[in-house]
């Protein structure tokens, strides 16, 4: 069996214990304190040693002092910390493509696309990422339905935290597009929903009007205005509806912006077609040079997973480096951090994109909320996700220390309540770990015997030729 086999199994297997785990429990969710631990609810102070209890799949109580049901299961967090599951605000890990050709399909769902048994999912798990945005990609105009899921499950409707979230939109042009196409394109699709339900409008007034045996010679204008009024929701084309929801303000959406000059594009593209207050913008790393208008507009911002814009002076041709979140915070706006997938260094994991912004002297207080409760407020979850209260789902992690020191590892992870990740029963991390004794026995390969000069010799078992998979 070949390595990337043994990940695929690895993966699996992780998936499909944890999913069990999930699927038995939830006709018969248990009841779980965890006691003695640092808990940093992220939305208050921290508790330096406090019980934090989960019943039905949803935190009952946070406290310094919290009394055990009988039925409980109680599990000692002394030494540890207690946080909520970290968010991934924006990815489109996960899919089996990023985008399609196409660059208007508002009628998509990524529903359709998610592949479950990818090792992002294992990855985000085991990194503590207990809830993400899985998004169309920013090669686009106006893409599909987003979905939050947690990466556990063995299909998307076991993975689904909630459905149709938001839209994706881009004015950065996608590939071979400009930006004045890409801007005829978005005028283009919403000039057709405008045409298109303004005809509707137009046959259900006629319709009516045959209905009740009267004159059917109106004005089109007179037709179309007052049959707005009887469309209901069954009459609308599924190609259309999406898109109507948006241009209503009725829908989230989240709007990528690649480069600086974007930006008022984007702002102004949001408001002429009615979806501005439900926006989030996706910022490119050289879009803090437009914060005047960020500020003006006061909405959140997904950041780069590149936190640092490095440019070359036009003058002294000297490269000069700039901390993309420190000009963001200064000027007051939420933000969210995103991973960096790729990279060699830390940029993967959330806590230390996180600890990067407290080093370059962003609060504390703001850098844990970038990768928990400021997310979830910009998914429209801040009532269920992203900080340990009362009342919201049990996505909660037990910390080995600290959430934003480098030594710190992911103990146990809680999906609604439901532990679907222990570190002592990681098989991955076990196999990476063990000694190869542990993991393969003593070895039995043959002891080499002196050969003569200018021969060769090869033991059975020594070498195989490695699978290959097509």
């Amino acid at each position: 069996m070949n390595q990337r086999r043994l990940h695929r199994s690895a993966t699996m297997a992780l998936m499909l214990s944890a999913a069990i785990a999930v699927f038995v429990s939830a006709a018969q969710a248990q009841t779980v304190l965890l006691e003695n631990g640092k808990i940093i609810p992220v939305n208050g102070e921290p508790i330096e040693k406090g019980s934090v209890l989960i019943k039905n799949g949803r935190i009952e109580a946070v406290g310094a002092s919290v009394d055990a049901p009988f039925d409980a299961k109680v599990i000692d967090c002394e030494g540890k910390v207690i946080f909520p599951g970290m968010i991934d605000a924006h990815t489109w890990r996960g899919l089996d493509v990023p985008n399609e050709s196409p660059g208007v399909t508002p009628f998509l769902n990524v529903y359709d696309a998610i592949d479950p048994s990818q090792l992002f999912f294992e990855d985000s798990l085991r990194d503590g990422v207990l809830s993400i945005h899985v998004s169309p990609g920013n090669n686009t105009i106006i893409d599909g339905l987003t979905r939050v899921v947690h990466p556990i499950g063995l299909t998307p409707e076991q993975m689904t935290t909630a459905p149709d979230v938001a839209m994706k939109l881009s004015v950065t042009p996608k590939t071979g597009y400009d930006r004045m196409r890409q801007m005829a394109e978005f005028r283009e699709a919403f000039r057709k929903l405008d045409e298109e339900m303004a005809q509707l409008a137009e046959k259900k007034y006629e319709d009516k009007l045959r209905e009740d045996e009267k004159d059917l010679t109106v004005p089109p204008e007179e037709a179309r205005e007052k049959g707005k009024e009887l469309i209901e929701p069954k009459d609308i084309p599924d190609k259309n509806r999406n898109l109507l929801m948006l241009s209503q303000g009725k829908l989230r959406n989240f709007v990528y912006c690649g480069a600086a000059m974007d930006v008022p594009a984007a702002i102004r593209t949001a408001k002429q077609y009615g979806f501005f207050d439900q926006s989030v913008f996706v910022l490119g790393s050289e879009t803090f040079k437009a914060i005047d208008a960020l500020k003006d507009a006061g909405r959140p911002v997904v950041l780069d997973g590149n936190l640092v814009h490095t440019e070359a002076d036009a003058l002294t041709g000297e490269e000069e480096e700039t901390f993309v979140p420190k000009v963001i915070d200064d000027a007051g706006l939420k933000f969210a951090l995103q991973r960096q997938w790729g990279s060699t260094l830390g940029e993967r994991y959330l806590w230390y994109q996180a600890a990067r912004c407290v080093r370059e002297g962003i609060s504390r207080d703001h850098a844990l909320k970038s990768i928990t409760l400021w997310p979830a407020e910009m998914l429209g979850l801040g009532d269920r996700l992203g900080s340990l209260e009362k009342g919201k789902d049990a996505n909660v992690l037990v910390l080995s220390g600290d959430p934003l020191k480098m030594t710190t590892w992911v103990e146990l992870g809680f999906v609604q309540g439901e532990k679907v990740y222990d570190k002592a029963e990681d098989i991955r991390l076990n196999r990476l770990f063990a000694a190869p004794e542990d993991e393969l026995g003593p070895s039995t390969a043959p002891v080499s015997q002196p050969v003569e000069e200018g021969h060769t010799e090869v033991h059975q078992g020594e070498y195989e030729e490695p699978e290959t998979d097509q």
